[in-house]
Protein backbone atom coordinates (compact mmCIF):
# COMPACT_ATOMS: atom_id res chain seq x y z
CA UNK A 1 0.00 0.00 0.00
CA UNK A 2 1.35 3.60 -1.12
CA UNK A 3 2.58 5.95 1.53
CA UNK A 4 -0.14 8.15 2.65
CA UNK A 5 0.02 11.96 4.04
CA UNK A 6 -2.14 13.66 6.07
CA UNK A 7 -1.91 17.50 6.93
CA UNK A 8 -4.33 18.96 9.80
CA UNK A 9 -4.01 22.43 10.88
CA UNK A 10 -4.07 22.78 14.29
CA UNK A 11 -4.23 25.41 17.43
CA UNK A 12 -2.85 25.39 20.78
CA UNK A 13 -3.60 28.65 23.57
CA UNK A 14 -0.32 30.24 25.08
CA UNK A 15 -0.09 30.86 28.33
CA UNK A 16 -1.29 34.63 28.65
CA UNK A 17 0.02 36.91 25.46
CA UNK A 18 3.69 35.94 23.98
CA UNK A 19 4.90 39.42 22.47
CA UNK A 20 7.88 40.33 20.54
CA UNK A 21 8.80 43.64 18.87
CA UNK A 22 6.23 42.50 15.32
CA UNK A 23 3.27 41.40 17.59
CA UNK A 24 1.21 39.81 19.94
CA UNK A 25 -0.28 36.06 20.19
CA UNK A 26 -2.76 34.50 22.41
CA UNK A 27 -2.58 31.17 20.70
CA UNK A 28 -0.34 29.46 18.00
CA UNK A 29 -1.55 27.67 14.62
CA UNK A 30 0.31 24.77 13.67
CA UNK A 31 0.22 22.34 10.34
CA UNK A 32 1.07 18.97 10.88
CA UNK A 33 2.05 16.33 8.38
CA UNK A 34 1.35 12.58 8.90
CA UNK A 35 3.02 9.99 6.70
CA UNK A 36 1.57 6.65 6.78
CA UNK A 37 3.15 3.63 5.68
CA UNK A 38 1.93 0.08 6.79
CA UNK A 39 0.31 1.21 9.76
CA UNK A 40 2.95 3.14 10.98
CA UNK A 41 2.89 6.70 11.08
CA UNK A 42 5.97 9.65 11.13
CA UNK A 43 4.73 12.97 11.76
CA UNK A 44 6.41 16.51 11.87
CA UNK A 45 5.18 19.99 12.99
CA UNK A 46 5.64 23.19 11.52
CA UNK A 47 4.73 26.65 12.73
CA UNK A 48 4.08 28.97 9.38
CA UNK A 49 5.45 32.59 9.67
CA UNK A 50 3.92 35.67 8.43
CA UNK A 51 7.80 37.35 8.84
CA UNK A 52 8.96 34.94 6.40
CA UNK A 53 5.38 35.94 3.40
CA UNK A 54 4.38 32.18 5.00
CA UNK A 55 0.35 32.15 5.82
CA UNK A 56 -1.06 28.72 7.62
CA UNK A 57 -3.16 27.91 4.60
CA UNK A 58 -0.76 28.61 1.92
CA UNK A 59 1.90 26.65 3.68
CA UNK A 60 -0.82 23.54 4.19
CA UNK A 61 -1.73 23.40 0.66
CA UNK A 62 2.08 23.06 -0.33
CA UNK A 63 2.31 20.60 2.20
CA UNK A 64 -0.52 18.87 0.39
CA UNK A 65 0.45 19.60 -2.89
CA UNK A 66 3.83 16.97 -2.79
CA UNK A 67 0.83 14.30 -2.13
CA UNK A 68 1.36 12.06 -4.88
CA UNK A 69 4.74 12.29 -4.86
CA UNK A 70 4.99 11.07 -0.79
CA UNK A 71 2.71 8.18 -2.37
CA UNK A 72 5.49 7.37 -4.76
CA UNK A 73 8.19 7.27 -2.54
CA UNK A 74 9.29 10.55 -2.26
CA UNK A 75 12.48 10.56 0.54
CA UNK A 76 14.05 12.94 2.39
CA UNK A 77 17.29 13.35 0.21
CA UNK A 78 14.71 14.13 -2.66
CA UNK A 79 12.87 16.40 -0.69
CA UNK A 80 15.63 18.96 -0.56
CA UNK A 81 15.78 19.01 -4.45
CA UNK A 82 11.58 19.12 -4.64
CA UNK A 83 10.76 21.71 -2.37
CA UNK A 84 12.39 25.55 -1.15
CA UNK A 85 13.55 26.09 2.37
CA UNK A 86 10.42 26.81 5.11
CA UNK A 87 7.82 26.00 7.04
CA UNK A 88 6.37 23.05 4.81
CA UNK A 89 9.13 21.44 4.19
CA UNK A 90 10.14 21.58 7.80
CA UNK A 91 6.98 19.38 8.49
CA UNK A 92 7.62 17.09 6.06
CA UNK A 93 10.99 16.23 6.59
CA UNK A 94 10.54 15.81 9.96
CA UNK A 95 7.74 13.30 9.12
CA UNK A 96 10.30 11.59 7.01
CA UNK A 97 12.70 11.12 9.71
CA UNK A 98 10.14 10.18 12.12
CA UNK A 99 8.54 7.40 9.75
CA UNK A 100 11.89 6.12 8.98
CA UNK A 101 13.16 5.72 12.47
CA UNK A 102 10.22 3.93 13.57
CA UNK A 103 9.80 1.94 10.32
CA UNK A 104 13.56 0.40 11.10
CA UNK A 105 13.83 0.46 14.82
CA UNK A 106 16.77 2.97 14.35
CA UNK A 107 16.51 5.96 16.40
CA UNK A 108 16.75 9.04 14.56
CA UNK A 109 19.69 10.36 15.97
CA UNK A 110 21.67 7.20 15.47
CA UNK A 111 21.26 7.81 11.65
CA UNK A 112 21.91 11.42 12.34
CA UNK A 113 25.63 10.20 13.53
CA UNK A 114 25.08 10.79 17.34
CA UNK A 115 25.75 8.17 19.83
CA UNK A 116 23.13 9.57 21.87
CA UNK A 117 21.38 13.12 23.14
CA UNK A 118 22.03 14.42 26.82
CA UNK A 119 19.39 16.79 28.45
CA UNK A 120 20.17 19.94 28.02
CA UNK A 121 19.01 23.29 29.50
CA UNK A 122 17.14 25.58 27.26
CA UNK A 123 16.45 29.18 27.34
CA UNK A 124 13.10 30.81 28.91
CA UNK A 125 11.69 33.57 27.06
CA UNK A 126 10.43 36.82 28.84
CA UNK A 127 7.62 38.51 26.30
CA UNK A 128 8.19 42.28 25.51
CA UNK A 129 6.46 44.71 27.76
CA UNK A 130 6.89 48.05 29.92
CA UNK A 131 10.51 47.61 32.11
CA UNK A 132 8.63 46.76 35.07
CA UNK A 133 6.47 44.43 33.69
CA UNK A 134 9.32 42.39 32.36
CA UNK A 135 11.89 42.63 35.62
CA UNK A 136 8.54 41.28 37.27
CA UNK A 137 8.17 38.84 34.82
CA UNK A 138 12.14 38.09 35.12
CA UNK A 139 11.84 37.85 38.49
CA UNK A 140 9.00 35.74 38.95
CA UNK A 141 11.14 33.07 36.56
CA UNK A 142 14.35 33.35 38.29
CA UNK A 143 14.53 30.10 39.30
CA UNK A 144 15.62 29.76 35.83
CA UNK A 145 18.99 29.87 34.95
CA UNK A 146 18.85 31.14 31.18
CA UNK A 147 16.43 33.79 30.59
CA UNK A 148 15.63 35.01 26.73
CA UNK A 149 14.68 38.64 26.88
CA UNK A 150 12.38 40.09 23.96
CA UNK A 151 13.31 43.37 22.92
CA UNK A 152 13.61 45.70 20.00
CA UNK A 153 10.92 48.01 20.50
CA UNK A 154 10.84 51.60 19.72
CA UNK A 155 11.70 52.99 23.23
CA UNK A 156 12.55 51.46 26.57
CA UNK A 157 14.89 49.28 25.52
CA UNK A 158 18.08 50.47 27.43
CA UNK A 159 15.64 50.88 30.66
CA UNK A 160 15.07 46.79 29.72
CA UNK A 161 17.52 45.95 30.23
CA UNK A 162 18.77 47.43 33.19
CA UNK A 163 15.78 46.31 35.01
CA UNK A 164 15.79 43.14 34.41
CA UNK A 165 18.94 42.85 35.72
CA UNK A 166 18.53 44.20 38.87
CA UNK A 167 15.58 41.94 39.18
CA UNK A 168 17.85 38.87 38.02
CA UNK A 169 21.45 39.62 39.34
CA UNK A 170 22.72 35.98 38.82
CA UNK A 171 20.49 34.58 35.41
CA UNK A 172 22.60 34.22 32.29
CA UNK A 173 20.67 36.66 29.71
CA UNK A 174 20.34 36.36 26.02
CA UNK A 175 18.59 39.29 24.68
CA UNK A 176 16.82 38.97 21.30
CA UNK A 177 15.99 42.10 19.24
CA UNK A 178 13.95 40.62 16.10
CA UNK A 179 15.65 43.43 14.07
CA UNK A 180 14.31 46.52 15.90
CA UNK A 181 17.40 47.86 16.47
CA UNK A 182 18.81 51.19 14.17
CA UNK A 183 21.49 52.25 13.15
CA UNK A 184 21.65 54.92 15.15
CA UNK A 185 20.94 53.25 18.33
CA UNK A 186 22.92 50.03 18.00
CA UNK A 187 26.02 50.86 20.04
CA UNK A 188 24.18 52.28 22.77
CA UNK A 189 21.70 49.06 22.96
CA UNK A 190 25.09 46.45 22.66
CA UNK A 191 26.99 48.66 25.55
CA UNK A 192 24.26 48.59 27.60
CA UNK A 193 24.15 44.72 26.90
CA UNK A 194 27.96 44.31 27.87
CA UNK A 195 27.13 46.21 30.84
CA UNK A 196 24.40 44.16 32.36
CA UNK A 197 26.65 41.06 31.03
CA UNK A 198 24.15 39.39 28.57
CA UNK A 199 25.78 36.74 26.71
CA UNK A 200 24.50 37.15 23.96
CA UNK A 201 22.45 39.19 21.53
CA UNK A 202 20.50 38.21 18.51
CA UNK A 203 19.10 39.87 15.49
CA UNK A 204 19.83 43.37 16.85
CA UNK A 205 19.07 44.90 13.26
CA UNK A 206 16.60 44.16 10.63
CA UNK A 207 18.07 41.34 7.57
CA UNK A 208 19.13 43.51 4.94
CA UNK A 209 20.92 45.95 7.39
CA UNK A 210 23.83 43.31 8.29
CA UNK A 211 26.51 45.64 6.84
CA UNK A 212 25.87 47.88 10.13
CA UNK A 213 27.73 44.82 12.03
CA UNK A 214 30.74 44.75 9.35
CA UNK A 215 33.47 45.90 11.24
CA UNK A 216 31.90 47.03 13.85
CA UNK A 217 33.19 46.81 17.49
CA UNK A 218 31.06 44.19 19.21
CA UNK A 219 31.19 44.02 23.07
CA UNK A 220 28.46 40.95 22.93
CA UNK A 221 28.48 38.47 21.00
CA UNK A 222 25.70 38.75 18.19
CA UNK A 223 23.50 35.83 16.59
CA UNK A 224 21.73 36.28 13.32
CA UNK A 225 18.64 34.88 13.28
CA UNK A 226 15.96 36.37 10.56
CA UNK A 227 19.56 36.98 8.38
CA UNK A 228 19.96 33.07 7.90
CA UNK A 229 17.65 30.19 6.68
CA UNK A 230 20.12 27.96 5.27
CA UNK A 231 23.71 26.87 3.95
CA UNK A 232 23.31 29.64 1.12
CA UNK A 233 24.86 32.67 2.05
CA UNK A 234 26.07 31.94 5.14
CA UNK A 235 29.46 32.74 4.15
CA UNK A 236 28.35 36.24 3.83
CA UNK A 237 27.61 36.32 7.52
CA UNK A 238 31.27 36.06 8.41
CA UNK A 239 32.76 39.01 9.98
CA UNK A 240 29.10 40.14 10.29
CA UNK A 241 28.03 38.02 13.26
CA UNK A 242 29.29 35.59 15.73
CA UNK A 243 26.47 32.95 15.97
CA UNK A 244 23.80 31.51 13.93
CA UNK A 245 20.27 30.77 15.15
CA UNK A 246 19.30 27.05 13.66
CA UNK A 247 15.73 26.61 13.20
CA UNK A 248 13.95 23.60 11.75
CA UNK A 249 11.13 25.64 10.11
CA UNK A 250 13.95 28.12 8.59
CA UNK A 251 16.03 25.59 7.56
CA UNK A 252 13.02 23.42 6.22
CA UNK A 253 13.78 20.42 8.14
CA UNK A 254 16.54 18.66 10.45
CA UNK A 255 18.26 17.30 7.67
CA UNK A 256 19.57 20.89 6.09
CA UNK A 257 19.79 22.18 9.85
CA UNK A 258 22.20 19.13 10.40
CA UNK A 259 24.05 20.31 7.11
CA UNK A 260 23.72 23.70 8.17
CA UNK A 261 25.57 23.38 11.50
CA UNK A 262 28.24 21.41 10.17
CA UNK A 263 29.01 24.43 7.91
CA UNK A 264 28.61 26.86 10.52
CA UNK A 265 31.45 25.00 12.44
CA UNK A 266 33.38 25.05 9.44
CA UNK A 267 33.04 28.47 8.96
CA UNK A 268 33.89 29.30 12.96
CA UNK A 269 30.02 30.62 14.13
CA UNK A 270 28.80 29.37 16.90
CA UNK A 271 25.57 27.85 17.15
CA UNK A 272 22.49 28.13 18.57
CA UNK A 273 19.36 26.05 18.01
CA UNK A 274 16.06 27.86 18.57
CA UNK A 275 12.46 27.50 17.83
CA UNK A 276 9.29 29.05 16.97
CA UNK A 277 6.54 28.84 19.07
CA UNK A 278 5.38 25.73 18.80
CA UNK A 279 4.82 21.70 20.80
CA UNK A 280 6.90 19.04 21.97
CA UNK A 281 6.83 17.77 18.24
CA UNK A 282 8.48 20.83 17.19
CA UNK A 283 10.88 20.74 19.93
CA UNK A 284 11.83 17.16 19.31
CA UNK A 285 13.50 16.87 15.73
CA UNK A 286 15.43 20.37 17.07
CA UNK A 287 17.08 18.14 19.97
CA UNK A 288 19.19 16.74 17.71
CA UNK A 289 21.11 19.39 16.83
CA UNK A 290 21.62 20.40 20.68
CA UNK A 291 25.25 18.11 20.80
CA UNK A 292 26.37 20.99 18.25
CA UNK A 293 25.04 23.75 19.84
CA UNK A 294 26.21 26.35 22.40
CA UNK A 295 23.04 27.89 23.11
CA UNK A 296 19.48 26.32 23.20
CA UNK A 297 16.48 28.09 23.10
CA UNK A 298 13.43 25.51 23.20
CA UNK A 299 11.08 26.45 25.01
CA UNK A 300 8.14 26.94 23.12
CA UNK A 301 5.97 24.10 25.07
CA UNK A 302 6.59 26.20 28.35
CA UNK A 303 4.84 28.96 27.00
CA UNK A 304 1.69 26.86 25.72
CA UNK A 305 -1.26 26.50 28.48
CA UNK A 306 -2.00 23.30 26.60
CA UNK A 307 0.22 21.07 24.69
CA UNK A 308 0.06 17.62 22.91
CA UNK A 309 -0.95 14.02 24.31
CA UNK A 310 2.51 12.72 24.36
CA UNK A 311 5.07 15.64 25.48
CA UNK A 312 8.71 16.07 25.87
CA UNK A 313 10.02 16.20 29.08
CA UNK A 314 10.65 19.27 30.94
CA UNK A 315 12.21 19.50 34.46
CA UNK A 316 12.26 23.02 34.98
CA UNK A 317 14.45 24.55 32.25
CA UNK A 318 16.24 21.36 31.65
CA UNK A 319 14.97 19.45 28.38
CA UNK A 320 14.85 15.89 27.49
CA UNK A 321 15.34 13.68 24.48
CA UNK A 322 11.98 12.58 23.03
CA UNK A 323 10.54 9.32 23.88
CA UNK A 324 9.65 7.11 20.83
CA UNK A 325 6.12 7.62 21.43
CA UNK A 326 6.26 11.56 20.49
CA UNK A 327 8.69 11.41 17.40
CA UNK A 328 12.23 9.44 16.25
Amino acid sequence: MPRQLHVEIERFPVAGRFTIARGSRTEIVVVTATIEEDGIRGRGECVPYGRYGETVEGVAALVESLRDRIAAGLDRQALQAEMPAGAARNALDCALWDLDAKRTGVPAHVTAGLDRIAPVTTAYTISLDAPAAMAAAAAKAAARPILKIKLGAPEGDLERIAAIREAVPDATIFADANEGWTEQNLDAHLAACAAAGVALVEQPVPADRDALLAGRHRPVPVCADESVHDRHGLEALVGRYDAINIKLDKTGGLTEALALAGEADRLGLGIMVGCMLGTSLAMAPAMLVTPRARFVDLDGPLLLARERDVTLRYDGSIVHPPASALWG
